[in-house]
């Protein structure tokens, strides 16, 4: 071998290791980061956590303060984000990936989804605020709360959508043409349970993204301390990341405590949902 070729490739070699340690050190950091912060919560929140902390009501003193107005609060938002915001996502991304043609107007779509995806959540709390709530009347409710997480999470739910369906091999879609079906019937009968798998996926990865935000929620009105349940889409209400927000700002190291036995319950419901996601995609991939 060629001397200068050698050191090129012992230079190159050595330039790649030093690359591959700087990786390593750079997610040794952010994983240590992580886990140090959830053993500091943990170590202050489960103390905290009890039946009683579930079941009861906000309050002004820590030891008889719960956690069940969030909770139910959280759970209508995520019910309004479910029924609005996946059939919208679905359907669009069904439209766009399989229906519609190739054209400046689709392209043009497809763009600002993308655009959409990275825009910062507290844009979408402006919008809801400006227009939910004002232009549309529907004031500081559960259902301007669930309509502003629906517009959050739907970018996400479409480009997710979209790429379970281009993952789909042709070779489905030209045999069941070939065989005489028609184009929705190859996209309903054989697309889309295909693409199941990574559309639920997707679909239940947003809506815990929706279920975790705060900055939103806060910007269209959420009520911080509320000693009242919602009983309809125009009531007023609170959340999990909002009375959790509201907790860490108060002085008394009582609440401090609360708060991170808010945080492990937000985090127990958020892995949950991703096992769930887990569970269903590795069930329909066997399937098919």
């Amino acid at each position: 071998m060629n001397p200068q070729n050698a050191f090129q490739s012992t230079r190159g070699r050595a330039g790649e290791r030093a690359f591959h340690l700087a990786l390593l050190a750079a997610t040794g950091v952010a994983v240590g980061s992580l886990v140090l912060l959830l053993i500091s919560v943990a170590v202050e929140g489960l103390g905290g956590l009890s039946m009683d902390f579930l079941t009861q009501f906000p309050s002004r003193f820590p030891a008889k303060a719960g956690f069940k107005v969030a909770i139910v609060g959280s759970i209508w938002i995520l019910g309004i984000v479910i029924v609005v915001a996946i059939p919208v996502g679905v359907g669009a991304a069904v439209y766009l990936e399989e229906l519609a043609s190739d054209n400046w107007f689709t392209r043009f779509i497809e763009t600002n989804i993308a655009n959409l995806a990275g825009v910062p959540s507290i844009v979408y709390g402006i919008l809801g605020l400006a227009f939910f709530a004002r232009a549309l009347g529907l004031g500081v409710t559960v259902l301007t709360a669930g309509l502003t997480m629906s517009l959050l999470v739907l970018p996400v739910i479409v480009i997710s959508s979209r790429e379970a369906l281009r993952a789909v091999p042709e070779s489905i879609r030209q045999g069941g043409l070939a065989l005489g079906a028609t184009r929705w019937q190859v996209v309903s009968r054989q697309v889309l349970p295909a693409a199941a798998p990574g559309i639920l996926t997707g679909c239940i990865l947003a809506t815990s993204r929706a279920i975790g935000e705060t900055a939103p929620l806060l910007l269209i009105g959420a009520v911080t301390f509320a000693r009242f349940l919602p009983t309809g889409l125009d009531s007023r209400y609170t959340a999990m990341p909002v009375q959790i927000f509201s907790w860490i700002g108060l002085p008394q190291k009582g609440f401090h405590e609360l708060a991170a036995a808010g945080i492990l319950v937000l985090l127990a419901i958020l892995l949950s949902m991703n096992a769930v996601a887990i569970y269903l995609r590795a069930r329909y991939e066997r399937r098919w």
